[in-house]
């Protein structure tokens, strides 16, 4: 977690401080804070040989993307499983490529683009069995930190401590001791689409709703919590950084479509135009109130999903449908409660919203105004984070925390059961 981003999130924190026994000259205080100790890897570790290995167990989902016949999924700052999905009723392992804070993907022509904390790899996968490290941009990503003898901070890790103290020794709600950052009060900072293939970007694959990562007009696009990177791809092998683009805070995700990306943030929806795809423009934002936001793009309707938690810092569980023809002026058409949604995607007039615990719900999407009223069918029992729709192949990828489950879709509203690759823990 960036220390920027830190500060920005430590400023909404509520301070809770009991103080005791404060009697004249004499004052003691309990206070409850957060310590973030930072994580180091060395540059040698971070950047050792990349060396793929057999296929090994799921043990915690993250991002997924789809390629040709190719189901990836990302395990989370571990690296990415391959699997061959030709027969998705029977999807078989192939690979697993590890790369050390790797979060994000995406993939043109036979090319993965993928992160590495701070830096850029890019990978030839025309052989999945065996994927190619062919070129590495250091430090184009954020850096938190970096000491000598230690390496780079790649993320803070948290601690819950309660103490006495005297009151001379308070230092305030939010402090830092060298690198390590404290703060009074309960708190969670992570550290931490469809991608359409539009005119020129070649043959590129589909992610899912919470992508950070996205390829349109042979460029790549990535967003961090604040701001918009640009790759040039016109040599595949060595992507070109172009610019970063400030974007404020708390970006989630991006989406591709036409000639604009849709941007998530925890306070709104971004629209930028790239109809000169090197040199994106900010066009316009809707705004709503904090909370997670994932963005989904059909025709001139954009669905937008709000949740609660601690990570989103927002209380709102609901599915805004926003008005996107003029991208200058995006405004709100109307609101929708729901438990908790998460990712989302539309197939053939009909929107799929996964709901965390409550599993997947298929809505009618003919009439954008109408569609959180009408609740076609609910798969319960699963849990649903994000989900990929395969127009072409007539395929639901649905994501959660258990693993991974294809549903046949051929008949939108009534999703049929097709396979599970499943989270092991020891």
């Amino acid at each position: 977690m960036k220390r920027s981003s830190l500060l920005n999130l430590c400023s909404l924190l509520f301070l809770g401080l009991s103080l005791t026994g404060c009697l004249q000259d004499e004052c003691d205080a309990t206070r409850t804070y957060i310590r973030w100790d930072p994580v180091y890897l060395s540059a040698t570790t971070l950047r050792a040989e990349v060396e793929i290995s057999e296929p090994r167990q799921l043990e915690n989902t993250g991002k997924i993307y789809y390629y040709g016949d190719y189901l990836l999924i990302n395990e989370y700052q571990e690296g990415i499983h391959f699997f061959d999905n030709s027969d998705p009723a029977n999807p078989q392992p192939l690979s697993f490529l590890p790369i050390p804070g790797n979060v994000d993907m995406s993939i043109r022509n036979d090319h993965l683009y993928a992160d590495s904390y701070i830096d850029l790899l890019t990978f030839d996968i025309a052989d999945p069995t065996n994927p190619r490290l062919v070129n590495r941009i250091e430090e184009v990503f954020d850096v938190f930190g970096f000491t000598e003898g230690k390496g780079y901070i790649v993320e803070y890790q948290e601690t819950n401590i309660t103490e006495t103290v005297s009151c001379e020794d308070f230092q305030g709600p939010v402090f830092w001791r060298n690198d390590v950052l404290f703060a009074t009060a309960e708190a969670s900072f992570d550290g931490a689409t469809r991608s359409n293939s539009t005119p020129g970007s070649g043959n590129v694959g589909t992610g899912g709703s919470l992508a950070r990562f996205t390829i349109a007009k042979n460029h790549l696009y990535t967003v961090s919590e604040y701001d918009l990177k640009v790759f040039d791809l016109s040599i595949e092998t060595k992507p070109d950084f172009l610019t970063t683009i400030s974007l404020g805070w708390g970006i989630e995700t991006i989406f591709p479509y036409r000639d604009a990306l849709f941007i998530g943030a925890q306070n709104g929806m971004h629209t930028v135009d790239i109809s000169t795809p090197g040199r994106p423009e900010y066009q316009g934002s809707f705004w709503h109130t904090t909370a997670c936001d994932p963005v989904y793009v059909d025709g001139d309707i954009a669905y937008v999903t709000l949740r609660d938690g601690t990570e989103c810092e927002g209380f709102a569980n609901q599915l805004d449908v926003v008005n996107i023809k003029d991208l200058q002026n995006p405004y709100l058409l109307r609101t929708f409660e729901m438990h908790h949604p998460i990712g989302l995607s539309v197939y053939k007039d009909h929107l799929y919203l996964c709901e965390d615990d409550q599993g997947l719900k298929v809505f009618d999407a003919s009439e954008p105004l109408e569609v959180g009223n009408r609740l076609l069918t609910q798969i319960k029992g699963i849990t649903a984070v994000d989900i990929i729709t395969l127009w072409e192949e007539q395929i639901a990828l649905v994501i959660g925390t258990d693993g991974l489950r294809q549903y046949d879709i051929s008949e939108p509203d009534n999703p049929v059961f097709l396979s599970f690759i499943a989270v092991e823990n020891d």
